[in-house]
């Protein structure tokens, strides 16, 4: 298990990313599997940064990653009040295709074999799985 926790600043995206690549290269993966959980990862830090911490310096983000023989999984977690993802706009639809943002979480369905999120008091809880075999 690999842990990281970072302050809330737009400006540590690129840590987290150079994080999670550096230990999945050490897991020998290809790079079409590398760079969609390092694509995925970046985009549930930027929501849990920007949307779940509002910018907040003072709240934290939380990076998880396991490993087992069959499947990765990240977990990634803030200290916002959550939301509902029933409620976040398709942007594949006509009206919302030309929008400036939200497309990450359809960009991690894309790219991962599972996207879940966990809600509790005490923020929210992205946990992304990409099976190995």
């Amino acid at each position: 298990m690999f842990t990281r926790t970072i302050i809330s600043d737009p400006d540590l995206l690129p840590e987290i990313e150079d994080f999670i690549q550096s230990l999945l290269k050490e897991q020998n993966l290809d790079d079409e599997k590398i760079n969609a959980l390092v694509l995925s990862v970046a985009e549930a830090a930027s929501n849990a940064i920007l949307h779940g911490n509002k910018n907040d310096k003072k709240k934290k983000v939380f990076i998880l990653m396991e490993v087992d023989d069959d499947r990765i999984i990240i977990r990634i977690k803030d200290e916002g009040k959550g939301f509902d993802p029933s409620k976040v706009p398709d942007p594949t639809i006509p009206e919302n295709i030309l929008k400036d943002s939200g497309r990450g979480i359809h960009i991690m369905n894309t790219f991962l074999d599972r996207l879940t999120y966990k809600f509790t008091d005490n923020g929210t809880e992205a946990i992304l799985e990409l099976n190995l075999n």
